[in-house]
């Protein structure tokens, strides 16, 4: 069965490995039927939550208008939604954090968000896998309380420069989530 999938990533370096791997699988799930829409955070006018809890008071998810609108209306219609990013000194980089937090204008402003479909895509420099701890954890949390079903995590340590993933598996596992959603 087809389905509405948004990818939103969260890398400003367009020929990056987390983007690398973001196309492996935009690739493959398109090859499947799904129909995706992408946002590329890093390279949209995002800021943070206000928390004023006007969401909805204009019309639009945030009262602060900015490129999160045009997000919003994606994430509710969305049958699944895969998170793609860098680790950022241990941690989930701003431009995708920027969406993430805003997620809650949708659950201020009333709407149902649940039993969505999650993935997570994310890469780091180190080698340890654990540092990947600090984008899985709150991705999977926020999964969790959203009621989301969490289909995949494709977490691909000891890449730093364009082009080290593909000395890896990354891609291919990328392109293997697909599959699951």
């Amino acid at each position: 069965m087809s389905k509405k999938i948004l990818v939103i990533t969260g890398s400003p370096r367009k020929k990056g490995n987390s983007f690398a791997m973001t196309e492996a699988f935009v690739n493959a799930a398109q090859a499947m039927g799904h129909s995706v829409k992408r946002f590329d955070a890093a390279m949209m006018k995002l800021g943070g939550c206000h928390a004023c809890e006007t969401c909805y008071k204009t019309g639009k998810a945030c009262s602060f208008d900015d490129d999160f609108n045009i997000i919003a209306p994606e994430i509710l219609e969305a049958d699944a939604i895969v998170f793609s990013m860098p680790v950022y000194w241990y941690s989930i980089p701003s431009q995708i954090k920027a969406v993430i937090d805003r997620i809650y204008s949708l659950v201020v402003g009333g709407k149902d968000i649940s039993g969505k479909e999650c993935a997570l895509i994310a890469c780091c420099e180190e080698n340890d896998l654990t540092v990947l701890d600090g984008v899985r954890i709150p991705m999977e949390r926020t999964a969790a309380l959203n009621k989301w079903k969490m289909v995949g995590e494709v977490l691909v340590p000891g890449v730093l420069n364009i082009g080290d993933i593909n000395n890896t598996d990354g891609c291919a596992r990328a392109a293997a989530l697909a599959e699951k959603i």
